[in-house]
């Protein structure tokens, strides 16, 4: 596809970190949107998506290097700073933003749970926006395909194989995320308790990933054809549901028998 959009002199505009800075301010302004229409301090959000974003940022690098391409370390030892030129994996962001949110809600006096909902809709939002950096950059590609609407990156700067037809994977998931994206949008104002739509979030992507890694070509695969992202995907799904459950029931009730 085009990895680089632009070339002036020695100056080049990367597709892959003009679009993650894009999700990031179209992120950020939703959530400032959100949190003034539920009566949350949207300064406070605001401030917290910067801490969130440079951890996010440095979780998703780290999950990258450690599952798909720990030879970075030894091959280009530089190369672990050019996130530009892509290598984000969101299981690690979705990780690290989780860790910085617990400790920034502790700090300020905040609830976890409706700041969560307050995000949730921008999160998925920015992952659909951050698969078109993917698809561009040739990152999180697909495996052969024969289908009609297989694509075929032929620029070297690419991270895909070239000249194979490959299944548009960072397509498959930018859609479902925009499916995920309506449906939270719509359902924001007839949550029933505080973190219902961050549940739905979480277990909703969990969903998505499981299935997108199925044609994914790059992925970190155990025994039985299982990737290590499959794996996580089935984890978060289950405490997703499991939190959900506990959450949606009733202050006091217990279970009888």
């Amino acid at each position: 596809m085009y990895p680089i959009l632009l070339k002036i002199g020695g100056l080049h505009l990367r597709a892959y970190g003009t679009l993650i800075a894009i999700a990031l301010l179209t992120g950020t302004w939703l959530a400032g949107r959100e949190a003034a229409r539920k009566g949350l301090p949207s300064e406070r959000v605001q401030d917290f998506i910067i801490w969130a974003a440079l951890f996010g940022i440095l979780g998703a690098r780290l999950y990258y290097l450690a599952f798909a391409a720990p030879r970075i370390f030894l091959e280009d030892p530089l190369g672990v700073l050019a996130i530009w030129r892509g290598g984000l994996a969101i299981h690690g962001a979705l990780l690290a933003g989780a860790a910085t949110a617990i400790w920034y809600v502790r700090r300020h006096g905040l609830s976890f749970w409706q700041l969560a909902d307050t995000l949730a809709p921008s999160l998925i939002l920015g992952q659909a926006i951050g698969r078109v950096a993917c698809f561009l950059n040739g990152d999180a590609y697909g495996i052969p395909t024969t289908l009609p609407w297989a694509v075929t990156f032929t620029n070297p700067e690419a991270m895909a194989p070239l000249g194979v037809p490959l299944h548009p994977t960072q397509v498959y998931e930018m859609g479902l995320n925009l499916i995920l994206f309506g449906l939270l949008w719509w359902w924001r104002r007839r949550i029933r308790f505080d973190g219902q739509l961050f549940l739905l979030y979480v277990g909703g992507y969990g969903i998505i990933r499981f299935v997108v890694e199925n044609f994914r070509g790059d992925q970190l695969q155990y025994g039985g054809g299982i990737s290590a992202a499959q794996t996580l995907s089935v984890l978060v799904v289950i405490a997703a549901a499991t939190l959900f459950t506990i959450r949606a029931r009733p202050v006091g009730a217990s279970s009888k028998g």
